[in-house]
């Protein structure tokens, strides 16, 4: 599939390439995702644009909901933010919060919550994000209206979830238990994730999908752990940590290959399209008066 996409690619006029990037030190799995991320215009500490687009400042508070490891919600303290940050793991919200107080002269919280209803008051959050939570969910409406309550009127919503086709070709290559709750429950097609966000009353502002470089890294994954007889039981990337399989190890040190190719970066850009880990919206909350979702 992917030959027949690059002979197709290859023989059609190529589209206009980015300026070609600096080939990034060679590093884990992980650091070569970083790296993707920023080309597609992720982690902008130049402008404090979380993805461009979205952009986090000292006067912002930043609500951060299923955070994770925290990226977001380490970046919007380097912005000098204020944060509140979830999860439903106590050692994330814990170790966050640890790094949270070394970085951060702002009042802060960390909650451990599973979100339906977060215990904090309306409009608390100039920012909120919720970054590849909602497929985890399994009646996603409801908490789509909590995240809207959260936010004051004209706050800004960063909201992302796999792509279709990405977690499709997963299955069967996945264990069956990445597809059960807690996991993945729910596969978004682009046209329900922005009737979800539009149906709770937010005026959507920009749309992409990346990531193809994951896509194949979590197949190399599973096959790997499936060749050592393990199951990983729905791993999240989050939990894919050194030492990498050599599979994962050997598709990084390819992609950063391509990236250093002349139309690398282009070559990219079309699998992304193709084939994307993740489909993202920015959006916000209305203005108006009476303007309630």
């Amino acid at each position: 599939m992917i030959r027949r996409l690059l002979a197709r690619w290859f023989a059609s006029p190529l589209p206009t390439p980015l300026p070609t990037p600096e080939p990034s030190a060679t590093g884990s799995p992980r650091m070569v995702g970083l790296h993707d991320a920023v080309l597609d215009g992720w982690f902008l500490n130049a402008t404090g644009e979380l993805l461009k687009g979205f952009a986090i400042t000292a006067d912002d508070t930043l609500l951060d909901v299923g955070c994770g490891e925290g990226v977001a919600t380490l970046f919007a303290v380097r912005q000098g933010a204020s944060v509140i940050f979830t999860d439903s793991e106590y050692d994330k919200v814990r170790e966050l919060a640890r790094q949270v107080e070394a970085q951060s002269q702002q009042a802060n919280l960390g909650l451990v919550s599973n979100s339906l209803p977060l215990p904090l008051a309306a409009g608390c959050a100039s920012k909120v994000v919720c970054m590849e939570v909602l497929e985890h969910i399994t009646e996603p409406e409801p908490f789509m209206a909590e995240l809207v309550r959260m936010g004051r009127p004209g706050a800004q919503y960063l909201l992302s979830v796999p792509a279709p086709m990405g977690e499709h070709l997963q299955k069967g290559i996945a264990p069956d238990s990445y597809y059960q709750a807690p996991n993945h429950v729910q596969i978004f097609t682009p046209e329900r994730f922005a009737a979800l966000v539009e149906d709770a009353g937010l005026v959507i502002e920009h749309r992409q999908a990346s990531g193809f470089f994951w896509v194949m890294g979590m197949i190399f994954f599973w096959a790997s752990e499936r060749a050592a007889g393990r199951d990983p039981g729905g791993a999240v990337r989050d939990r894919i940590q050194a030492p990498y399989p050599p599979l994962m190890e050997s598709w990084a040190r390819t992609w950063q290959d391509l990236l250093t190719q002349p139309e690398g970066l282009a070559i990219k850009q079309t699998l992304d399209r193709f084939m994307p880990k993740s489909q993202v919206i920015i959006a916000r909350k209305p203005l108006a008066t009476g303007d309630t979702p």
